[in-house]
């Protein structure tokens, strides 16, 4: 089911046993930031890059080579060489995402980044490799950036996929397929925002952090935040402009976000999220964060 009806989905959500498959991620996989610098087909409707001046690809490249060190504590990470001509590859799970036995391709809005899909290394490794089953969207012209448009309750097998020029609604019918879901609401994000899960986290399918001003509906925010109540993290403006909904929960126990989001955490945020069974663990990303993405982004799922 695909709907934008709340109380529809709702009804869903409730009915919905976890059993759907692991709640987080059995390995996940990371790229490179070589070549790290702006982008600006992507700058175009990315309102959180930085201008080119900012950007420190040194900086970026240690800071992600840091990242990589500190999750591989909780969980196996892979990481591939970047490449010169894909500036934005250090975001790979807009391009690939990974459900039961199969490797999922999606179609990227700007041919800047459309290039990353046709990694050769990457596609090998899942297909011939890990003997996945490719469902290539990367060939069909509707814009659906996978797990930055659509955040995923891996528990229960639900989706939330916000719409914007990164995803439209044909887009999230197939990713909805392709990643076999029980049912998907749709909403529509706020102008200026690109992506879901800038303003949107499931975590460990019994927590949620939510950005309201990232919807252009509140009531779609508040609905998606009663689903998961009391575990529910409703982000200030200030926690929104640091990439708090921009975390991830690699392990039953723990959530990362990036030094900047964890330091603009409220108390009461971080202790609720302590009462789901949470603890907060973060990496400096600032220098990553100059591209509009956070920890989040840098991190691809292997189910």
């Amino acid at each position: 089911m695909l709907t934008r009806d709340l109380d529809a989905f709702a009804q869903v959500f409730r009915q919905t046993a976890p059993d759907f498959g692991p709640a987080t991620a059995r390995a996940v996989f990371l790229i490179a930031p070589d070549g790290f610098r702006l982008a600006e087909q992507s700058a175009q409707d990315n309102t959180y890059m930085a201008d080119a001046a900012a950007f420190d690809a040194a900086r970026a490249s240690a800071q992600h080579r840091d990242l990589q060190r500190a999750i591989s504590q909780v969980v196996p990470a892979i990481c591939f060489a970047g490449r010169e001509d894909t500036p934005d590859a250090l975001f790979p799970n807009n391009v690939f995402g990974t459900a039961a036995g199969r490797v999922i391709v999606g179609r990227m809005r700007h041919p800047v980044r459309q290039r990353e899909a046709d990694r050769a290394d990457i596609r090998s490794c899942f297909t011939d490799l890990l003997g996945r089953e490719m469902v290539d969207l990367s060939v069909q012209p509707h814009p659906c950036e996978l797990t930055g448009a659509l955040v995923i309750d891996r528990a229960r097998g639900l989706g939330f996929c916000g719409l914007s020029e990164r995803c439209d609604e044909e887009g999230a019918r197939l990713m909805h397929e392709a990643f076999g879901l029980r049912a998907t609401l749709l909403f529509d994000l706020a102008p200026g925002e690109y992506h879901t899960n800038v303003v949107l986290a499931v975590l460990a399918g019994r927590a949620t952090v939510v950005c309201p001003n990232g919807f252009a509906d509140r009531q779609v925010a508040d609905a998606i935040a009663a689903l998961y109540s009391p575990n529910a993290v409703v982000c200030s403006e200030a926690e929104h402009a640091a990439f708090v909904g921009n975390c991830i929960a690699l392990s039953h126990d723990t959530v990362w976000m990036s030094a900047n989001a964890a330091a603009a955490l409220a108390p009461a945020h971080r202790d609720r999220l302590a009462q789901a069974g949470f603890r907060v663990e973060a990496v400096a990303l600032d220098a990553v964060e100059a591209a509009g993405g956070s920890l989040r982004c840098c991190i691809g799922e292997v189910f």
